[in-house]
């Protein structure tokens, strides 16, 4: 694979997110994979790099935040186009490189490696984050799929709406991270007296790892063990302050490599009381080098530590209990089966691991001239892409935002057994109020009736409530096209699904049409509203932005609208004693098991460009125009990787002859 991975912090940064983006990287490269970094740190010269623009952050002067690239990331990409793209930061250069790829339709996976919603709440900007929340869910929505740490990250995300999560942990090296690596003269430079204990803690200086709880744990901890010895690895813009308030902590500076595999290798407990880890490398860097962890219940240690086995651990938010427990860690200092144990766990945690999963994540996103991974596409001997049966509804033909356009571009390419106009094709409606007939709404009638014709596709026109002025025909055959209110279709595998438009099971168009007309006259407003946003918008760099699809996530009114509209759908597909129903009407695309009944709709082509397809090897699945462009790109590669054959392979034969 092409693989470039877009991130704010790369080594020799050091901190968690790059350090774990250089060992997936090294790993990735030691498979055989091209790997290119894009960054923000000063230019290394390597043709693996490329480095942009950013700014130091007031108080982590180490750390540069990129600024917005979209042009750059596209012009780059549109040269040197990737497989896949890893976005492993949410800064303002991320939020650009997930628009660049959806622009380009390359795979895009973020992963969430940060939890900066939950830093502000230790910078005094609390109120701050739920705009945090907001901002991290939209950039990440946009991706095909978010890494996350851990099962904990992965509830705490769901619960605030984010989607398309998969947990994938992190390694750590027990080479580099061993009890060998005990200095008995490193001891003796931070005043150890024989076997004297020593508590440590490693990680910034900073606000967000809560420092003031780890010098009351310190000040505890002496009380029962006047000998102890206090450490802290690392650097960061409270040292100076606590280096004043507590002289007699040692402040050992920012450490790395085989000397930072020292120090912890020296200590005997380790101290971890972040409470906004999203993994918490630190603790299982602890448990490899043999020490007495002591955390909160959460991120890594949730997973890997077992309370009085192989560490020490809290609940989160529970200060007075982190300093019992850190208390108690003396008495297991000199307990080495302890010890063992908690080095056990971390040797079951290797890197070769964790880049094998990475891989397979990456992998897993890459289109291979299928939409379905699990289902081999067909084609014809001309390139056509084959289906059984496509389903579209919700063209709305007559409106200026009726994506015909895009819509004829798909029909081209695709040859189907059937094709199912499940509604709303003909926006009636609009074109009484003055809507206009466009010239690509006409070459729309024409490739379906070309397909009747010359390519004798069968198809069904199932009527909506903006096409009702059909209702009074019904049933009727137009042109070969077969116009009906509802139809039940059986898949390859004799499943049978019910196929209706869905405006019956709406209270509102079908017992007050007349409020239903006001509606859809509001939404053609905030359309054409939306039309000059994103006009500006694309001006800018920025990709589409749909205000309806906001309404719909944020009124609850509308949540709940479509949440009982499905409901009565699949209950309606119980009664009629079908397996599934597929609808539209509401131009909200799903496609979920819900108990036994499975539920289609196809979405529209106003905003959400999305359709229902089955193989020819049989199985139903939404697809999405964005999934047809990078089929469409997919398939130009291949043609032009033959022609390079064909042309090598001629090359030859001359050069023989």
């Amino acid at each position: 694979m092409n693989i470039d991975i877009v991130t704010d912090t790369y080594e020799p940064d050091v901190n968690g997110v790059a350090m774990t983006l250089g060992r997936l990287t090294r790993g990735l490269r030691g498979r055989g994979h091209q790997v290119h970094i894009v960054h923000t740190a000063e230019p290394s010269g390597s043709e693996d790099e490329t480095a942009l623009r950013g700014v130091s952050l007031p108080g982590y002067q180490e750390v540069r935040v990129g600024l917005p690239k979209p042009m750059k990331l596209r012009r780059m990409w549109e040269e040197r186009r990737p497989d896949v793209v890893y976005v492993a930061t949410e800064s303002p250069m991320g939020a650009s490189a997930v628009r660049a790829c959806r622009k380009l339709a390359i795979p895009c996976v973020m992963g969430f490696h940060t939890n900066f919603d939950q830093y502000l709440d230790r910078y005094f900007l609390g109120s701050v984050r739920p705009f945090a929340v907001s901002y991290l869910r939209k950039i990440h929505e946009k991706a095909m799929l978010t890494l996350v740490p851990s099962k904990d990250v992965e509830n705490r995300l769901l619960d605030h709406g984010f989607q398309h999560l998969a947990v994938m942990g992190r390694g750590v090296d027990t080479e580099l991270f061993d009890p060998a690596r005990r200095s008995e003269e490193l001891r003796k430079s931070w005043g150890v007296e024989g076997n004297g204990p020593v508590a440590m803690i490693v990680g910034r200086v900073a606000a967000e790892k809560n420092l003031d709880l780890a010098m009351r744990s310190f000040e505890a901890m002496r009380e029962r063990c006047p000998e102890l010895v206090a450490v802290v690895v690392g650097d960061g813009p409270l040292r100076s302050g606590l280096e004043r308030t507590h002289r007699w902590v040692k402040f050992a500076g920012m450490q790395k490599g085989e000397d930072l595999g020292r120090h912890y290798a020296s200590a005997d407990i380790l101290l971890f009381p972040s409470e906004t880890e999203t993994f918490g490398n630190v603790t299982l860097e602890g448990m490899a080098s043999g020490l007495v962890t002591v955390s909160y219940d959460y991120a890594a240690s949730m997973e890997h530590v077992i309370d009085g086995e192989n560490g020490l651990k809290a609940a989160l938010g529970d200060e007075e209990g982190f300093v019992d427990q850190a208390v108690e860690a003396i008495r297991f200092v000199d307990d080495q089966e302890f010890r063992a144990r908690a080095r056990g766990v971390a040797l079951s945690k290797s890197w070769e691991q964790i880049v094998g999963e990475f891989e397979g994540h990456l992998e897993g996103v890459i289109p291979k001239a299928v939409w379905r991974e699990d289902v081999k596409l067909s084609r014809d001997v001309k390139g056509h892409f084959r289906f059984r049966t496509v389903f579209l509804s919700d063209v709305h033909l007559g409106t200026a935002d009726s994506k015909a356009t895009e819509l004829c571009d798909f029909l081209k390419a695709v040859r189907c057994e059937q094709l199912i106009l499940n509604g709303d094709i003909v926006d009636g409606w609009a074109l009484k109020r003055g809507g206009k007939w466009q010239p690509e709404h006409m070459r729309f009638v024409r490739m379906v009736l070309k397909k009747v014709e010359k390519e004798g596709t069968k198809v069904i026109y199932l009527r909506g409530n903006h096409d009702d002025f059909l209702e009074k025909f019904l049933p009727m055959e137009l042109g070969g096209v077969e116009v009906l209110k509802e139809y039940v279709y059986e898949t390859l595998d004799g499943k049978k699904y019910l196929v209706i438009h869905g405006d019956g099971f709406d209270q509102v168009s079908t017992n007050h049409q007349w409020l239903a007309h006001v509606g859809a006259v509001g939404y053609d407003a905030l359309l054409k509203f939306n039309r000059f946003y994103n006009w500006y918008r694309s001006k800018r760099g920025k990709e589409y932005f749909s205000l309806s699809k906001l309404v719909k996530e944020k009124v609850k009114a509308s949540v709940s609208f479509v949440g009982k509209y499905e409901e009565q759908l699949q209950d309606l597909a119980r009664k009629r004693e079908c397996d599934g129903i597929i609808c539209g009407h509401i131009h909200t695309p799903a496609d979920r098991q819900v108990g036994e009944v499975h539920y289609l709709n196809s979405g529209d082509w106003v905003e959400s460009l999305t359709g229902i397809v089955e193989y020819e090897e049989g199985g139903l699945s939404l697809f999405s125009y964005d999934d047809f462009l990078q089929w469409k790109h997919q398939r130009a590669e291949e043609k032009g990787k033959l022609k390079k054959e064909k042309s090598s392979e001629s090359s030859l034969v001359r050069a023989v002859e």
